[in-house]
């Protein structure tokens, strides 16, 4: 990956956007597929729409998906103290929350840091010890000595994301939060810009950066309904299996860098997948396979069931320590899933193709 798309990368996932606080993040995106795109939009609920219109009279309309919002907190109650008392936005792990430093994010760009505390191991019972904090006994300290201090910074209902941001490891794999899924929506605005670099397909491309996935696929829903695809195509992370103590009997078998995964089941239109395996094939793409009896509890699962059905298909990046803000991927693996589906796009003509027969 070079350093323009690093830099992107990088910006994208330490820009705040938990879950209906999407809009920091989908400022960076408009920016980034504005130059590319023959039409670009953003919607009521928050979507950012972007269209590469195809060569044919008639295009398949083709959708990409990927949601731009992430797990994080929220603040309900500023007791006597200062102190600030939240609840989660999505599935926020609460055994990984308290130590943790966190950024109050209040109206006007403001942020706050602050610290999730809790009582030393010192003074917790040996039985209490073996118990998780509950949420409603987690609390926010930005250091302040009373709620007329603490409401000067901060507001009830704004929203807070863990302290960190993206880091290099060894080799090719990087670390952040946010991964889950801005990795997806950077991918969906690649693709969109090589698509217009490599010169329109027959296909009209539409790209979306979703939101609010994590608290139900509510963006997915809506956006969908709106652009109204023939083909849908979700970019999710996939549970990375190559770390100790994951049944590969019950999980599968993937790993990081070993290239995008490509689901199959009911929530996947077979001729698609078919068309996603002769891609990789056909130009060298390391991919792999993840078996899904039932509906995917992703973006996949919304398209499929728009209007009068979509054919969807589900392509996802290896992803390690999910929903927490050690997140871990390959770049190789991204940039290996943007040639997937930047392939891809040149290989759909007709939309009778994907008629099950």
């Amino acid at each position: 990956m070079d350093n323009k798309h690093f830099s992107f990368l990088k910006e994208l996932v330490e820009a705040p956007s938990p879950s209906g606080f999407e809009q920091p993040a989908q400022r960076i995106i408009r920016r980034e597929i504005e130059p590319v795109c023959d039409e670009l939009r953003t919607d009521v609920m928050g979507n950012v729409i972007g269209c590469v219109r195809g060569q044919a009279s008639d295009p398949v309309r083709v959708m990409l998906a990927g949601h731009c919002d992430e797990i994080g907190l929220m603040v309900r109650y500023i007791d006597e103290n200062g102190f600030l008392f939240f609840a989660p936005i999505g599935g926020v792990d609460a055994h990984l929350v308290p130590g943790q430093r966190v950024h109050v994010h209040g109206s006007g760009g403001k942020t706050v840091l602050g610290v999730v505390g809790k009582k030393p191991i010192h003074m917790i019972e040996p039985k209490e010890r073996e118990n998780v904090v509950k949420f409603k006994s987690q609390f926010i300290d930005i250091g302040c000595a009373s709620r007329e201090e603490a409401q000067k910074l901060v507001s009830v209902g704004d929203p807070a994301t863990f302290a960190v941001g993206l880091e290099r490891l060894e080799g090719d794999r990087v670390i952040s939060r946010a991964f889950d899924d801005k990795m997806g929506a950077f991918i969906v605005a690649r693709v969109l810009q090589e698509i217009r670099r490599r010169g329109a397909a027959e296909a009209s491309l539409y790209g979306v950066s979703t939101v609010q996935e994590e608290i139900g696929l509510r963006g997915g829903a809506t956006s969908v309904y709106g652009v109204d695809p023939h083909v849908g195509i979700a970019i999710e992370v996939g549970f990375a299996t190559d770390v100790p103590e994951i049944d590969k009997k019950e999980a599968g078998e993937t790993k990081l860098g070993g290239g995008p995964i490509i689901t199959r089941g009911p929530n996947i239109n077979p001729a698609l997948f078919e068309m996603l395996l002769e891609t990789a094939r056909e130009d060298d793409i390391p991919c792999q396979i993840s078996a899904q009896p039932r509906a995917t509890g992703t973006d996949a699962n919304v398209m499929q069931l728009s209007r009068g059905g979509v054919a969807t298909a589900l392509v996802s990046v290896p992803l390690r320590y999910m929903h927490t803000p050690v997140e871990m991927l390959s770049l190789g693996d991204l940039e290996n899933t943007v040639r997937l589906l930047s392939g891809l796009i040149y290989r759909i003509g007709q939309r009778e193709a994907f008629i099950p027969n």
